[in-house]
Formats: structure tokens, sequence, C-alpha cells
């Protein structure tokens, strides 16, 4: 069992601010992901829990004890890094025994957890190989396997499968999925650009933005369980980056509060959305949908049609409503829609997200069937 906490954690490098004041806690068999835009410090913040970077404030432990002054070889942790990082003139046996030859254990001790991590990972076959006769997802698993037989308290990966296609990205994705299964209450901390790999992966997401107040550091804009952040954001950078297409953002004014009914004025009409928070008529405030949520067929609203996506099973939608410096995106599964064509369209009140001029979120009055 293993708990990681950061108290006030900072860093810089020189003067410039690159994490600051993270606070967050990593429970016990947890398998939390770093995600967020480019550059925001994802990496920098593993590198921290790892102890190859300093923190420049706070504290970082990890099983209740304070790890800030421990090297690396002393906080039990293993690291898998993007590259793979695998010994060219050694075998994939020799790879992931050579951790455990420089501890000096026991040669049968070795066998033993070299061999349970190659069934683990489906590596049997490939132990007398050397790196460069494997393609790139059985690179990674090796890599992976070489963190396991260490038997550490904590995974940390940092972008494992960028370097691999599409579908052994999936296949692997699945791999790690399942070795979390099966290690149980061995913690796992996760660091990707990819929204798919943090939505099917996570059980908390770590979400962290740019904060201009905190003069270029960074700050976390949202931590929680991925539906979470998907169905209720706390405030509209998350909406805008969690979701792949993004959310649609309409500029609107309050009209009226009313028993958690907002209406706002968008595009001349009402707009109801279910919510609850400090919001005043006169208000400006951001209107946020989801392309799923657009109802296309009926109600109010009506726009042209400026280009539609086949992908097989959906479509998307681009409707040019006036206004709206990008199109209104809409999924569907109608194969029917064509470019030109006028369609009515609804937005729903259980699916609109209100956020105030701030960028917070007014807490939406709807619950959302699964969401863990």
């Amino acid at each position: 069992m293993s708990r990681i906490q950061l108290r006030g954690v900072e860093k810089s490098f020189a003067e410039v601010g690159v994490l600051q004041d993270i606070d967050l806690d990593i429970a016990p068999g947890e398998f939390c992901v770093f995600i967020g835009p480019s550059g925001c410090g994802k990496s920098t913040l593993l590198r921290l829990i790892a102890g190859l970077e300093d923190p420049s404030e706070g504290e970082i432990e990890i099983d209740g004890v304070v790890v800030n002054d421990r090297p690396p070889s002393a906080r039990n942790v293993a690291m898998v890094f993007q590259s793979y990082a695998l010994y060219p003139h050694m075998t994939v046996y020799e790879n992931m025994a050579f951790g455990l030859q420089q501890q000096k254990l026991p040669r049968a001790e070795i066998e033993s957890r070299v061999r349970e991590a190659s069934r683990a990972l489906r590596l049997e076959a490939l132990l007398d190989r050397k790196p460069k006769a494997l393609s790139g997802g059985q690179r990674q698993r090796v890599a992976i396997g070489r963190a396991i037989v260490r038997k550490p308290k904590v995974f940390l990966f940092d972008e494992p499968l960028s370097n691999l296609d599409a579908s052994l990205r999936v296949a692997t994705r699945v791999e790690i999925a399942r070795l979390h299964r099966e290690l149980g209450d061995v913690s796992m901390v996760y660091v990707t650009h990819d929204q798919v790999e943090a939505m099917t992966l996570a059980t908390k997401i770590v979400l962290l933005r740019p904060n201009p107040a905190a003069h270029g550091g960074q700050s976390i804009a949202q931590v929680g369980h991925p539906l979470e952040l998907y169905h209720h954001p706390a405030n509209q950078f998350v909406a805008g980056f969690i979701g792949s297409p993004a959310m649609n953002f309409l500029p609107a004014v309050v009209r009226g509060v009313e028993d958690k009914q907002l209406y706002a004025l968008w595009n001349e009409r009402a707009v109801c959305a279910r919510v609850q928070g400090e919001a005043r008529v006169g208000d400006p405030v951001m209107l946020g949908l989801r392309p799923e949520h657009v109802r296309l067929g009926q109600g109010p609203f009506r726009a042209p049609v400026s280009h539609v996506e086949r992908l097989g099973e959906h479509s998307y939608v681009y409707l040019a409503v006036p206004g709206l410096a990008a199109p209104l995106l809409a999924k569907t599964i109608d194969e029917r829609v064509e470019v030109g064509a006028h369609i009515a369209f609804d937005l729903p009140a259980d699916s609109v997200h209100v956020f105030r001029e701030d960028g917070q979120a007014l807490r939406r009055t709807v619950r959302v069937s699964g969401q863990g």
C-alpha cells in the first residue's frame, strides 16, 4: 500500500515558475493521470515524485515519509520512460534482471521475478531477443517488466505510449489497465497528453493549466474521476480541455434566475439551464454544450450546415450560426444531413453548462447516471 501526498509543492527553474502551489493526495491503488496543455509541468511533477527533480517549495510524502531529501533509489518507485531506455546489447531477460543483479539479490529470486513479470506481460517467448529485434510495443512492455520486477510501491509512467502507432497504443493501453487491476494495491501515476488514455486508464485525473496569477507557474484546474471532469467541469478551462471534439461555447446574457433555472439570451432567443449558484440578471455568461447534446431536427434555432464529417457510426455536423466565431458542432447518427441544408436544433436545458465571467461553473442540478 502506498499513499503519495504533495503539500504546497512549487518548482521554478531560475526565475521561471513551472509549478505553483500543488496540493495533491493519491490514495493507495489509484491510477492517477496528469494531463494538460503542452509545457504545463506534467512531466516535471512526475519527476518531482520520482526524485529526479527537487521541489523549490513544499513537501512530498510517500507512505507518510517526507522524501524531499531522499534520492530516487531510496523512494521505492519505478519509472517507465517514453524512450524505453533499454540496454541494446542485453537480451530481454538481461534488461529485466539487471536492476535486481545490481541489488545483489539471489539468482533464484531474480529468475522467479523475471519469469513472473514476463508471464504477466506475455514476454515469455521474447526473453532471448535483443531490443532491436522487438517491435515498439514489445519494447515498451519490456520497459514495464523491468519496473515490475523491482516490486516498487509506486509506478511512474512518463508518456509511455507516445512513440507507438495507433493500434499498438490501444493494445498496450489495455495491457497497462490489466496490469493495474492485477497488481491491486500498487499506485500508478501516469503522464499523457492523450485524452483517450486519460479517460480510459485513470481512476483520478489531475488536470494542470497555466496560472497567470502565479507569474507563469501552473495550478491544478480540477482533480477527480474522469466522468466528473467530463460531466461536471469546475470551470471553462476544464470544460474546453476535456472532451474531443471540444465543448461548444456560446456567449450569452442572463435574463432571469428562478428556482434553480437560469434563462440566458443567446442568438435572440432564451436558453434554459438547470444550474444553481450566484448569477444576476444582466450578467454576461458563457453557455457550454457538448456536441453529442446538441439536438438536431427540432427546436427554436435554425442554421445552415457548413460541413459534415462522416465517421461511420456517427457524423459531426458543423452549423454556421451567426455571431459565433467558430461553427456550432453537433454529433448525430443521421446520415441524411447534407451541406447547405438549413436545419433546426435545440439546446436541452439538462445538458447546458453555464460559466460566469471569471470562468467558474455554476453547478448543474442534473445528476448524470453511471458517474463514478
